[in-house]
């Protein structure tokens, strides 16, 4: 579908990744082995940064998988053309200037380098995880009719406080069964907190709380 090998063909593919995560649907395929494998290295992230992300991801869940898989190598590059108006483009940075600056250097092998792109993968994705914030509903249900569900609301927002737990502004009373209602509610919280640890601090609160159960969890 793309020659990568060709800057045409590179450039076209980096385009279509723009706004996908896999060569072919949602998920890892075997397309995406072959174009992995006909790549000649990691695409430079400023000149292709659609195609790097691209690459960075399957390296990181493929590891070095890629290198036995059989694929075929990259084809060599065509002889450059005199006055081609791409000579000074390289996709995948390795200009004569930068080799030379690298001279002396020790050379990272595939395999180290695949492995440095599934740890720079697994820190992003660890770092995005620590940001995930995730909604909570849940219902309060009193002991009796005589109890005031709103200062029962006020209580439970105001006492059970958590670094990375905010509670919704407002609360719904909806009826149950002869005249008792529960308090709808909800709050938000971060990666580190845990829905059961506030379920179980809010029906500490047994002379008011009969029982609490989760609705529904949504991550926004």
């Amino acid at each position: 579908k793309f020659d990568v090998s060709q800057q045409k063909g590179f450039m076209a593919f980096n385009g279509f990744m723009g706004s996908k995560s896999y060569v072919e649907g949602f998920q890892f395929s075997p397309a995406d082995s072959e174009v992995f494998s006909k790549m000649a290295g990691c695409p430079d992230a400023k000149k292709a940064p659609h195609a790097y992300r691209w690459y960075v991801h399957i390296a990181a869940i493929s590891g070095v998988r890629g290198l036995s898989s059989g694929a075929a190598a990259a084809p060599a590059a065509p002889a450059k053309k005199e006055k081609d108006d791409d000579d000074d483009f390289d996709v995948f940075g390795d200009d004569d200037e930068e080799e030379d600056e690298d001279a002396g250097k020790p050379k990272e092998t595939r395999a180290e380098m695949l492995e440095r792109l599934k740890k720079e993968a697994n820190d992003r994705l660890t770092a995005k995880a620590a940001k995930q914030r995730t909604m909570v509903a849940i219902e309060v249900k009193p002991w009796d009719t005589e109890q005031d569900l709103n200062q029962l609301w006020k209580k439970i927002t105001t006492e059970i406080q958590q670094d990375g737990v905010k509670w919704g502004e407002n609360c719904h009373l909806v009826e149950v069964a002869f005249g008792i209602k529960k308090i709808c509610m909800s709050f938000v919280m971060g990666a580190n907190n845990s829905s059961d640890d506030i379920i179980e601090q809010i029906e500490a609160l047994e002379d008011e709380v009969q029982s609490v159960e989760m609705t529904s969890m949504n991550v926004l």
